[in-house]
């Protein structure tokens, strides 16, 4: 009877000590597991590829903030003709067109008159008071064809294939992320569609930009240059770079 006693208690110690070593060994893989983290997907690896071969080494323009009754000056008119800019631009009747970099929508106005009804300007700003002034001027002038869009610095945020036209005029010096933004506006146009840039030389943080960085840089997201033209001023020379997307 001891010995069935002795048994019986030598069994069930060895039972406990094979259940806490399975416990301990659990435990032991269990903490393993969490400390293993997942490695990045070929898609992501790939996503960051691309944003690093976007990037840019060059000075930018703190994006103006001031009055916008600088933009309205009458001789505005005469130096950088609008009439022109959109025939070259191919706008007309039932055109949609994307103003980046709005401002105090003088080109957008200019724009929503030439293409009508049948046609919509979107009014691109990172800046909200801007767009803000832009929606007051569009009821108080009458032009229902505007749509106004909040955009990023890397994305105007446009509807995708719904372009026929784009501008960014005097604004591409204070893009902090052109290449990014101009692959998000090549997503934007059509079949056809053009891309004009104008902006005065210099070297990017004075409000200017050298023409062949733009050049450069508009074929590293996938433009081609199909036209420049020269706007002449007594202190510089503005330019007028028109792209299509390359096949």
């Amino acid at each position: 009877m001891r010995r069935s006693i002795h048994d019986y208690l030598i069994r069930h110690l060895l039972f406990l000590l094979a259940v806490l070593a399975l416990g301990c060994a659990t435990n032991q893989f269990t903490r393993r597991e969490t400390k293993v983290s997942a490695s990045p997907s070929p898609v992501t690896q790939v996503k960051n590829a691309q944003d690093q071969s976007d990037a840019i080494n060059r000075p930018t323009s703190k994006p103006y903030t001031g009055e916008l009754s600088i933009f309205e000056d009458p001789k505005r008119d005469e130096r950088l003709q609008p009439d022109r800019i959109m025939d070259i631009l191919g706008i007309k009747q039932g055109s949609n067109v994307a103003d980046i970099g709005a401002g105090s929508a003088w080109f957008t106005v200019r724009a929503a008159r030439r293409v009508g009804n049948g046609g919509i300007v979107y009014a691109v700003d990172i800046n909200r008071d801007y767009l803000d002034y832009i929606e007051r001027r569009s009821k108080r002038e009458h032009l229902a064809n505007i749509r106004v869009i909040l955009g990023k610095e890397d994305d105007p945020l446009l509807p995708a294939k719904s372009v026929d036209a784009v501008l960014l005029l005097k604004t591409y010096h204070e893009v902090a992320q052109p290449i990014r933004l101009l692959k998000r506006v090549r997503e934007a146009m059509r079949v056809g569609a053009l891309l004009g840039i104008i902006d005065r030389n210099g070297k990017g943080d004075d409000h200017g930009l050298d023409k062949e960085v733009v050049i450069k840089e508009a074929g590293r997201a996938g433009f081609v240059l199909i036209n420049q033209y020269d706007f002449i001023k007594p202190d510089n020379v503005d330019y007028f770079l028109v792209f299509r997307a390359a096949p």
